[in-house]
C-alpha cells in the first residue's frame, strides 16, 4: 500500500518545538533578568552582573527571549519588551515574574504523566491539608496573581452592586477576594478554605491592606457548611481538585449557606462535553491525571447536573473570558 506523501509531521513537530520558548521565559522569571533592564537598556555582561548569573550564558538566555518577543536587542544591549516591563520587572504594580513557581511545579509534574498512566498512580500526588509549609507557600507565591487576575476580571465584567455578603468557597492565597473587595468596596466578604490555607490568605490579605474587609473561615467545605449566610458565592478552581462525590458535597454545604435567589459562580476550567475543547483545558486536564487519585477538569454537562442536584436553577455558562479561567458558570438558588 502506497503511503499518502503529503502527510508530514508537521503537528508532532510544532508541538514538540513549542515547548522551548516556554522554557526560556521560566529561565528569564527564575534568575529574574527583566528587573535589571528597569531602568534602559544593558549588554548581556551587565544583566549578569546583576543577575548574579555567568556571563556567556546569560547572553544566549537573553538572544532566547529576544526571539519569543519579551526582549529587544540594539546590537549590543537588550532591553525589555513593553510587555516585559510591565508585567515582569520585580516591584511594579502589575509585577507577576513570580509565577514561575507556578509553571516549574506543573511542568516538573506534566513529565510523569506517562508514568501515571502506565500505572494508574498519580505519581505527585497533592493533598491540601496534608501539605508541608513549605509547598503550601510556594504553591500559592505562584498562584496568587493568577487568582487575583481572574478576580479582577470577574468584578470587571459582573455586577455585585446589588450584593452584599460574598463568599469565596476554597478561596486560597485570596486573590479573588481581594479583587472583589478592591472592585466592590460595599461587599462584606468572607473567605472559606481550609485551616491552613485561610493562614497563607491572611498575609496576603493583609499586603493588599483588606484585613478589616475580608473575614476569614477556615472550613472543610466537603464537610460543612461556611458559617452566616450569604447572597452571592464564588467558587474559583476547587471542582478540578474534587473527586466527584466531594464536588456533590461541596455544592450542597454552599447552597445551605445561600439566601433564596442568590447566585453561585462556578469559575475556571470548564470542560465542552467533547472533553477535547477548549484545548488548553483538554491538555491542562493531565495536570489533574497526575496530581489527583479522583479529581479532573469536569465538563459543562457535569457541573450543570451536579448543581441542579445540590437545589440550584437558572444554570448558564459564560466561557467568553480565557483570562486566567476567568470563565464560569453561574446558577441561582430557588
Amino acid at each position: 500500500m502506497s503511503k499518502d506523501q503529503s502527510v508530514l509531521p508537521r503537528t508532532i513537530e510544532a508541538v514538540a518545538q513549542a515547548t522551548y520558548p516556554s522554557f526560556a521565559l521560566l529561565a528569564g522569571m527564575e534568575l529574574d533578568v527583566f528587573t535589571p533592564l528597569k531602568d534602559g537598556p544593558l549588554e548581556a555582561a551587565a544583566v549578569a552582573r546583576a543577575a548574579g548569573t555567568d556571563p556567556a550564558k546569560t547572553a544566549q538566555l537573553l538572544y532566547s527571549l529576544v526571539a519569543i518577543g519579551m526582549m529587544r536587542f540594539d546590537g549590543s544591549r537588550f532591553s525589555n519588551s513593553p510587555e516585559a516591563a510591565r508585567y515582569l520587572v520585580r516591584d511594579e504594580p502589575d509585577y507577576i515574574g513570580i509565577r514561575h513557581h507556578a509553571y516549574r511545579r506543573r511542568w516538573e509534574s506534566m513529565m510523569r504523566v506517562a508514568d501515571t498512566i502506565r500505572t494508574g498512580k498519580p505519581q505527585r500526588g497533592m493533598d491540601y491539608a496534608a501539605m508541608s509549609s513549605e509547598l503550601r507557600e510556594s504553591f500559592y507565591r505562584g498562584t496568587f496573581t493568577e487568582c487575583l487576575a481572574a478576580g479582577r476580571e470577574l468584578a470587571a465584567r459582573l455586577d455585585f452592586s446589588k450584593r452584599h455578603r460574598l463568599v469565596d468557597v476554597g478561596g486560597g492565597s485570596g486573590g479573588v477576594s481581594v479583587a472583589m473587595a478592591e472592585a466592590w468596596p460595599h461587599l462584606s466578604i468572607t473567605l472559606a478554605d481550609l485551616p491552613d490555607t485561610a493562614a497563607v490568605a491572611a498575609r496576603y490579605i493583609g499586603e493588599a491592606g483588606l484585613t478589616s474587609r475580608i473575614r476569614l473561615e477556615p472550613t472543610d467545605i466537603v464537610a460543612r457548611k461556611p458559617e452566616g449566610t450569604y447572597d452571592v458565592a464564588i467558587l474559583r478552581g476547587l471542582i478540578p481538585v474534587l473527586t466527584p462525590d466531594q464536588s456533590r458535597a461541596a455544592l450542597k454545604n454552599i447552597h445551605q449557606a445561600l439566601e433564596p435567589g442568590s447566585l453561585l459562580y462556578v469559575v475556571g476550567w470548564i470542560l465542552d462535553d467533547t472533553r477535547s475543547t477548549p484545548l488548553s483545558y483538554a491538555t491542562y486536564n493531565l495536570l489533574f491525571v497526575n496530581d489527583y487519585e479522583n479529581a479532573l477538569i469536569r465538563t459543562e454537562s457535569e457541573h450543570r447536573l451536579w448543581l441542579t442536584e445540590a437545589g440550584f436553577a437558572d444554570i448558564s455558562r459564560n466561557p467568553g473570558s480565557g483570562a486566567y479561567a476567568a470563565d464560569f458558570m453561574v446558577a441561582r438558588k430557588v
